[in-house]
């Protein structure tokens, strides 16, 4: 948990044995869990300075409907910078990693947010996993068309998903946007070993 000004309270996503466990040069933005606003979601932003790296504090409780705009809005207004830009400045979520007690971070500088026509022709004839929710997720080839995978199951199936695509073939990530925040985290996390093979774009239907 993490408060803003003694004012807030703000559940973080909880992981296991985090990748980035310290960032240096930061700014914080907050995206509560509040159910007096219209989307349950309020942004609090005004500490953010552009040429540091950013922490995103994300409320755990919210889903990624409710979360998503709010971070499209933090990326492009610091994508979008014209003054006192710094290129090397990152962009991270911030999580509670369980495994330390402490903090750990993951990074999402790049990462790009889109909207899913499910009649798209972006990934088609492409390798692509859909996650309902962390029971029901399927991963999808040309060649076959349906495999079912589970979180429970998942971490095994890594070898096999990076045999059923080609070296140089990105796996798109389609999400539902009701999932969690925390389980989007919890996905994420899970999906590492693969994080060189999995696109950039990230698709909400």
């Amino acid at each position: 948990m993490l408060s803003c000004n003694n004012e807030r309270v703000l559940q973080l996503p909880e992981i296991e044995n985090a990748k980035i466990s310290e960032v240096l040069d930061v700014s914080p933005a907050y995206i509560f869990y509040d159910e007096s606003q219209p989307d349950s979601t309020l942004l609090n932003r005004k500490n953010l300075i552009s040429t540091t790296n950013w922490l995103i504090n994300v409320d755990k409780r919210l889903s990624l409907r409710q979360a998503i705009p709010h971070i499209k809005f933090l990326q492009d207004k610091k994508r979008n910078a014209q003054m006192h830009k710094n290129e090397n400045a990152k962009n991270y979520f911030t999580c509670n990693d369980t495994s330390l007690g402490n903090l750990g971070f993951m990074e999402f500088t790049d990462t790009h947010y889109m909207n899913y026509d499910r009649a798209s022709k972006t990934i088609e004839d492409s390798c692509f996993m859909t996650i309902e929710s962390l029971n029901d997720i399927s991963f999808s080839t040309s060649l076959d068309p349906n495999t079912t995978l589970s979180l429970d199951n998942i971490e095994q199936s890594l070898e096999t998903i990076k045999r059923e695509f080609g070296k140089d073939e990105k796996l798109f990530l389609v999400i539902n946007p009701n999932l969690s925040f925390q389980n989007y985290i919890t996905l994420k996390n899970v999906l590492r070993p693969l994080e060189n093979r999995i696109s950039n774009n990230e698709f909400i239907y």
